[in-house]
């Protein structure tokens, strides 16, 4: 048993802070110390979201194709159920078919392009009562951190698509160069992933829907010729990196009937007549395309690999040829 202090009592100020913790059921849990900082979206507390990084721009439409990083927590787990950050190429999913969690389309519809948030998702807007087992618990509620990479309005496209050809001809020009410009972004980013069958399809797609425009004036018809040109671009290119140069060379051409003194479309033609050993073309392909940009790296290394193959081609030639006559003569 202590003493009893027989001196005066110290001032409250200088007594030493006692700090009782409290009972563990009553400190706030992970995910209740995250809803302190968040906002919510619905107003009913189902949807809880913090901007860690702003993004920029419009945010994501209904029914537009998404390019995101995601990774889905349970509380008080370090590691995620699911995630796409290990994938240097996510998928592009579509709102409505691909994103069937509501409360994370919910959530991509509040978002900018190149933005980071986290979203709480009570179990009504992620797995409801039920959760998917094993994962996923009865009743959980998630958190998800997500990041906008892309997007693009596929629902403008897909309404277009749908279309008869004479009611296509019916909207605004306009419409039409913005439907070609979504589908050849998406044959951009297919191409970025080496899927060149895929990004093939999305440009020969535009191509199609510009050709079968019926144009009525001669603005019109240069402003499809305008839209044309890169379309006819990156089909050579992609086809060069399918291997097909006969096909290259023909969509290379396509782009010179356009633009006669284009150096891209040229160059292009220069690639196509190399991997089909037809030198000469090539050469006069590249030196025109050479003499619009001297100083073109790309063009003169090329030029230069054209200039060593015709050598070894004619220096074959001659060999054959040698070979040839001194066999006649010894017979």
């Amino acid at each position: 048993m202590h003493p009893m202090r027989t001196g005066p009592h110290p001032p409250d100020h200088m007594r030493p802070t006692v700090k009782v913790r409290p009972p563990r059921e009553l400190q706030p849990s992970p995910f209740d110390q995250l809803r302190q900082q968040m906002n919510d979206v619905l107003g009913d507390g189902g949807i809880l979201k913090e901007v860690v990084q702003s993004g920029e721009g419009p945010p994501v439409p209904e029914n537009a194709s998404v390019l995101i990083h995601y990774s889905g927590f349970l509380e008080y787990s370090d590691r995620p159920f699911e995630t796409t950050t290990h994938l240097k190429y996510p998928r592009m999913m579509k709102l409505g078919r691909d994103v069937t969690l509501a409360g994370l389309e919910m959530g991509l519809l509040t978002m900018r392009k190149g933005e980071f948030s986290r979203f709480l998702f009570q179990p009504q807007y992620a797995y409801g009562d039920m959760g998917c087992p094993p994962l996923i618990p009865a009743a959980a509620v998630i958190l998800y951190e997500i990041q906008i990479l892309d997007f693009l309005d596929s629902a403008q496209v897909d309404d277009f698509i749908i279309m008869s050809p004479v009611e296509q001809n019916t909207v605004p020009l306009s419409t039409l160069l913005e439907v070609v410009g979504t589908l050849r972004s998406f044959g951009n980013r297919f191409f970025n992933q080496s899927r060149y069958d895929n990004a093939k399809d999305r440009y020969k797609q535009a191509m199609l829907l510009l050709g079968n425009r019926e144009t009525p004036s001669v603005p019109e018809t240069e402003r499809i010729k305008t839209a044309l040109l890169p379309l006819y671009l990156n089909l050579s290119l992609t086809e060069l990196r399918l291997d097909r140069p006969h096909k290259a060379l023909k969509y290379g051409n396509k782009a010179l009937e356009i633009d006669s003194a284009n150096t891209k479309a040229l160059f292009r033609c220069g690639q196509a007549y190399l991997e089909l050993h037809e030198y000469e073309s090539a050469q006069g392909c590249l030196t025109t395309a050479q003499a619009k940009k001297p100083f073109d790296c790309d063009i003169n290394n090329l030029l230069r690999k054209v200039a060593i193959c015709y050598k070894d081609s004619l220096d074959k030639q001659k060999d054959i040829y040698s070979k040839m006559f001194r066999d006649f003569r010894g017979k």
